[in-house]
């Protein structure tokens, strides 16, 4: 049993992170078209990944995708896959290759490596590895590399990375936490079993109980309807009892008690048309000697009371005063 790594720091930890995500698509695709089985494929990525991330931070950044690529490589899924995996049939031209013809075409057309990176990744020379992808190059009927071919199945094996399931890529992103936090992942708790109900349970309305709270609702409307009906007749009976008169209905003076209310009858003189009811109180008015003196009376009371003259407003004014040292001018200064 190996210890768990030391706690990364959080730029470490994403750095790894955006490392990681931008590789396990196609070290997954990778994996699975060398061994043939999915499930190996996996077991294969998480073994690189947990190795890659306690040695990462020993290295440059720069050096690790020949670093990861080496660790997935190195595995025994994909160094000696077993016999018996399955490849569909736009890709099956890779079942007839050797595991190691198999390896080199993948990290050419799926990893997207050149080949002096891919033979560093397997540690060989670069004309074994140049060996290594002539042999796994499809071929035409007359023995030739088929250029068409190739190109073909390195589509397929793209549109495998591009096209991955959402359920692979949540797999994916979990493995890649674990490793990253070091924290294994844990299986789904079971869901909890349903809780056991008794009959003698009473926290729970019983259908009887339940089947008198309507019961109640109507004997209430029953006795409310009457008690209505009641009301609204005696209010109508007082309305039409009650004493009242015609000109005084509606303006809170109905009820005069012991005051005797008796109509004056109008004496004025009646108007001829055309003729304005104050004329004569105008005329009357314009005509008294004393309307000058009612006119002046607010001013002729602030006189007599000793207020002071009134300022001639009749001249301009200055906008704003003059300065306060100008009133200490003399004859000596003039000169």
């Amino acid at each position: 049993m190996t210890a768990a790594p030391a706690p990364l720091s959080p730029a470490a930890a994403n750095a790894l992170s955006a490392f990681l995500r931008g590789v396990e698509r196609r070290a997954l695709v990778v994996a699975e078209l060398q061994a043939g089985d999915a499930a190996l494929a996996e077991r294969a990525v998480a073994v690189a990944m947990r190795a890659f991330v306690g040695h990462a931070a020993n290295l440059q950044m720069a050096d690790w995708p020949s670093r990861f690529w080496s660790l997935l490589c190195s595995t025994p899924q994909l160094l000696a896959p077993p016999t018996g995996g399955h490849w569909p049939e736009p890709v099956a031209h890779l079942q007839v290759l050797a595991p190691a013809e198999r390896l080199a075409m993948l990290l050419r057309i799926g990893a997207g490596m050149d080949e002096p990176a891919a033979a560093a990744v397997l540690g060989v020379e670069a004309d074994a590895y140049r060996q290594a992808l002539a042999g796994a190059c499809p071929r035409d009927t007359e023995g030739y590399p088929d250029a068409n071919g190739w190109r073909q199945l390195a589509e397929d094996v793209q549109s495998r990375i591009r096209d991955l399931s959402q359920l692979r890529l949540q797999q994916l992103e979990q493995l890649r936490e674990s490793v990253i936090s070091g924290v294994l992942p844990t299986k789904p708790a079971p869901a909890p079993a349903p809780a056991l109900t008794f009959k003698d349970d009473r926290r729970k309305p019983t259908p009887r109980r339940r089947q008198r709270e309507p019961w109640r609702l109507r004997t209430w409307l029953l006795l409310c309807v009457p008690l209505l009906l009641l009301a609204v007749v005696a209010v109508w009976w007082w309305r039409s009892h009650a004493p009242t008169t015609a000109a005084n209905t509606g303006n809170g003076l109905d009820d005069t008690g012991p005051v005797q209310v008796e109509e004056l009858p109008d004496d004025s003189t009646p108007l001829a048309p055309g003729e304005d009811a104050h004329a004569a109180a105008d005329a009357a008015m314009l005509a008294d000697p004393r309307l000058a003196l009612a006119r002046d009376a607010d001013f002729l009371a602030w006189y007599a009371a000793g207020g002071p003259l009134p300022v001639d407003e009749s001249q301009p004014q200055p906008s704003r005063p003059e300065p306060a040292g100008a009133a200490l001018e003399t004859v000596d200064a003039e000169n």
